[in-house]
């Protein structure tokens, strides 16, 4: 950024369990910028002790030594269901990056950034910060954004962590073409962006990344993986009161091809998702379509992020809860896209 001397910065979200082992260390950046979504996991209301835990540690890491400064928002009041996010936002600048500053919104202007300050709790009243919660249809949810300003060698640009709602029901997803859920999802995002790009402040290029919970167009993808295959509709689970459908092979001794519940996506094959990094899933993605020309993101070049198993020794196996998707990007603005060095085409996980 700010010309090919500029200094490198690095922007993260999804699984961060590992990432400073390798990443910090190979593309040594100056400023890191760390976007966590649901922190303190599904059990948030006891979980405050280790989120509180793990930052120490993060901070306190071998990779992170030279990164004598820091700023660390971590939403954990539980208690107010009005107001909770579960968003987390780390950021750490390197000892040798000069001339950074952090915007204040109550006071509108910038100011230093001087040693390490962390906040694990309500961040409401955060001046450094713009929180807001998304709610639908008058449903509260841990869904939001929060953005924060920065000055950095004379650029100004917001970064915003966001949560979008995800797809409650896997059936009902394939059911439309867009699903009920992506219809949410865009007019939530729409929302976002009209916050971020509104006249309260002086416009700035935006990079917006976290958990958009963009997932494929579930109905077309069966379509095109299945159409030739036999899809059955069995009785529900009594107990449960899922329905189940189940696409089989017409030969072949009748193969399950696929199981689809409310909460279950099963696949006889992950390999189409992990093949040549899912490209020829590519294009059923199309949740940022109606953003075209608004908002921009480098060239996918990764195997779906979302669902990764959760077991001890599966961390390369999707689990079979949900169709895997794009859930975790990085886009930005048009203005924010010119910041980038030419060179700076990075976009793995």
């Amino acid at each position: 950024m700010a010309g090919v001397s500029g200094p490198r910065v690095l922007f993260l979200t999804a699984n961060v369990s590992s990432i400073f082992d390798d990443v910090v260390r190979v593309q040594k950046p100056l400023f890191v910028a760390v976007h966590c979504q649901e922190v303190g996991g599904k059990n948030f209301c006891e979980s405050k002790p280790h989120v509180e835990a793990f930052v120490r540690a993060l901070v306190a890491g071998e990779e992170m030594r030279g990164f004598t400064r820091a700023r660390i928002y971590m939403d954990q009041n539980s208690e107010s269901k009005e107001n909770f996010t579960a968003l987390g936002c780390l950021f750490f600048l390197h000892d040798s990056l000069k001339n950074t500053l952090q915007f204040d919104f109550k006071a509108r202007r910038f100011h230093k950034i001087l040693g390490q300050e962390t906040t694990v709790g309500p961040l409401d009243e955060i001046s450094s910060l713009e929180k807001e919660k998304l709610s639908h249809e008058s449903k509260l949810s841990r869904k939001g954004f929060i953005r924060t300003r920065w000055q950095l060698c004379g650029s100004v640009f917001d970064l915003v962590n966001i949560h979008l709602f995800h797809d409650a029901d896997n059936i009902t997803a394939w059911q439309d073409s867009p699903s009920i859920y992506s219809t949410t999802r865009q007019s939530a995002l729409a929302h976002v962006l009209d916050r971020v790009t509104d006249e309260r402040y002086d416009p700035a290029p935006f990079f917006i990344f976290g958990d958009f919970n963009f997932r494929l167009d579930t109905g077309q993808l069966i379509k095109s993986l299945y159409g030739e295959a036999q899809m059955e509709r069995e009785q529900p689970d009594i107990s449960e009161g899922n329905d189940r459908l189940v696409f089989t092979e017409t030969n072949n001794d009748h193969k399950v091809l696929l199981r689809l519940e409310k909460r279950k996506f099963e696949f006889a094959d992950q390999d189409i998702f992990r093949a040549d990094n899912g490209k020829i899933l590519l294009p059923f993605d199309k949740e940022l379509m109606p953003f075209k020309g608004r908002l921009f993101e480098i060239d996918i070049e990764y195997p779906p992020s979302y669902p990764y198993s959760e077991e001890q020794g599966e961390g390369c196996c999707y689990n079979n809860t949900r169709c895997p998707a794009w859930c975790d990007r990085i886009l930005m603005s048009r203005s924010a896209r010119e910041l980038l060095l030419e060179v700076c085409h990075l976009y793995t996980t």
